[in-house]
């Protein structure tokens, strides 16, 4: 079954078990779905006579919210396969020259892999962020809290998302390719938070 089949208190069981899995970026990519389906829920609150004019934009939000939630599902379940990929790289033998290069050459192959899966969340998270940010003007006000929840789900999805990043750098051993996550990690962090911090701030001041 896969994971977003089973029940919420399943997946909390599982998660707060000593099981290596779910771990922290499954964890961030339900939160970045969850993030997402709030934005898809303004969008979809935001229809009829009354929102005419920006109906169509509720409407494309809506449909680009439901592919992230896709995504973010797959990526769930990426995070899972690539630790597991990761543990079987560990267990080759490792008795002759050969079976020792191929056991390295399986390791770094997993942990590109194990640090890969992360930056795509990060990337979909901005993505959430920045269409969540272009109906804060005109969403419905009688939910626009739900967009503010929504920014802040999504951006710490995406931090978490680096901080496992973060945790995988070190084990790169292509120097070229491990330079280039963290130049796109920063830039990253650069965009996020301050993209989350002009939703908020758009959410406050049709709340006041």
């Amino acid at each position: 079954m896969a994971t977003f089949d089973t029940t919420i208190r399943s997946f909390l069981t599982q998660a707060a078990s000593n099981s290596p899995t779910p771990g922290g970026g499954s964890v961030a990519a339900l939160v970045a779905a969850l993030g997402a389906s709030m934005t898809s829920m303004v969008g979809n609150l935001t229809q009829g006579a009354k929102f005419a004019d920006v109906e169509a934009n509720m409407t494309a939000a809506v449909e680009r919210m439901t592919a992230a939630i896709g995504q973010f599902e797959q990526l769930l379940e990426a995070d899972m396969a690539s630790f597991d990929r990761y543990m079987a790289a560990l267990k080759l033998p490792k008795d002759t020259d050969e079976q020792k290069a191929a056991r390295s050459q399986a390791l770094q192959e997993a942990s590109i892999h194990a640090t890969e899966v992360p930056m795509r969340l990060a990337r979909l998270c901005l993505d959430a962020l920045q269409i969540s940010a272009t109906i804060g003007e005109t969403a419905n006000k009688n939910v626009i809290s739900d967009l503010g929840i929504a920014a802040l789900l999504l951006e710490s999805a995406a931090q978490s998302a680096l901080l496992t990043v973060d945790m995988n750098l070190p084990g790169l051993k292509d120097l070229e390719r491990k330079s280039a996550y963290a130049a796109e990690r920063d830039a990253l962090l650069n965009s996020i938070t301050p993209l989350k911090d002009q939703i908020v701030t758009t959410v406050r001041k049709r709340l006041a």
